[in-house]
């Protein structure tokens, strides 16, 4: 019955996904309780430069809400004197309130180092995949975003299947000011690790 539902819950998100209209929402659905394990994926944090140049791209371009903005580690000396922030952290969500987060953090404490080159991803680098419903809309934005280098434009591509067919998705992707390289994607078909309608 939850593969039922959790079936019936993804054709609902492709069907909004294939026309999308200001409104609607992208979600996620859990897998089935009987798959479940006791580990969640809470947070990604990217350590960047500068967060006021940070969140033009994941607050304002991608839209993600900002849900905790502090400056940490600062504290007092021996003789109870204040002490300056040693970080800046910053969280961000899309539609969940406990999986998924974003963190941005900002050391305080150092000198930034230079610019990145932006390349091709190598072992020890980040790629990190969002989806969007309305991605050939918000895609504009993000290239337009100060500080972004666009990798690709929206395109379509065709990823293998497990069931031998193919996964089609509408790929994008660029570097944000500190050279993390990020896809922004629109599923096209059904993804990997979905239930399809045989199973």
């Amino acid at each position: 019955m939850l593969r039922i539902l959790a079936f019936l819950l993804l054709i609902a998100a492709l069907v909004l996904g294939a026309s999308f209209t200001p409104g609607q929402v992208a979600r996620a659905a859990p897998v089935p309780e009987d798959e479940r394990i006791p580990i969640d994926i809470r947070r990604t944090t990217l350590l960047v430069r500068d967060i006021e140049r940070s969140l033009p791209v994941y607050r304002d371009a991608l839209g993600l809400t900002v849900i905790y903005d502090e400056y940490l580690g600062g504290g007092t000396d021996a003789d109870g004197q204040p002490q300056p922030a040693t970080t800046r952290l910053v969280l961000l969500r899309a539609n969940d309130t406990f999986i998924g987060a974003l963190g941005l953090m900002q050391r305080l404490d150092i000198e930034p180092p230079p610019p990145p080159e932006n390349r091709r991803a190598m072992p020890g680098d980040v790629i990190l995949v969002i989806n969007a419903l309305d991605l050939e809309e918000r895609f504009e934005r993000i290239a337009d975003t100060p500080g972004v280098t666009v990798a690709t434009a929206p395109t379509r591509v065709e990823y293998p299947a497990p069931d031998g067919g193919v996964i089609p998705v509408l790929f994008s992707a660029f570097w944000d000011p500190d050279g993390y390289f990020i896809e922004v994607n629109r599923i096209l078909g059904t993804p990997a690790g979905v239930p399809t309608a045989e199973e």
